[in-house]
Parts: structure tokens; C-alpha cells; sequence
């Protein structure tokens, strides 16, 4: 996926984003809950489209 691509998409997910926090009432715990879901979602989808994802398995941490 050409990089102009990507900024498009985090463009568009973050206006739309900002959109939902803006425009549509909810509790606080609940649009934080939310905000964290598309960010987690967000990088996930980044980490995949990269090729990172696939290697995440390969990293090993500590001396194991």
C-alpha cells in the first residue's frame, strides 16, 4: 500500500473519529473505551499492512 494511501485512510479514520467524540453523546468511560478500540484497531491494521504483524511472533524479549 503506497504511503499517500495510508495517510488518506488515518485521515479519514480520524476525522471520523473526531466525528463520533464531537457529534454523539456519550459517557465519558464509554467514548474512552471506544477511542482506545479504534486505536488499537488502527495499529493493528498499520503492524499488518506493513508486514510487521506477521513477524511479531519472532520477537523474543529477556534471555529466553
Amino acid at each position: 500500500m503506497p504511503l499517500i494511501q495510508l495517510l488518506e485512510v488515518l485521515i479519514v479514520v480520524g476525522v471520523l473519529l473526531w466525528l463520533v467524540n464531537r457529534f454523539i453523546p456519550m459517557q465519558g468511560t464509554i467514548k474512552s473505551i471506544f477511542n482506545g478500540i479504534v486505536v488499537i484497531a488502527v495499529v493493528l491494521w498499520i503492524l499488518n499492512v506493513t508486514g510487521l504483524f506477521h513477524s511479531l511472533p519472532n520477537i523474543r524479549l529477556g534471555k529466553g
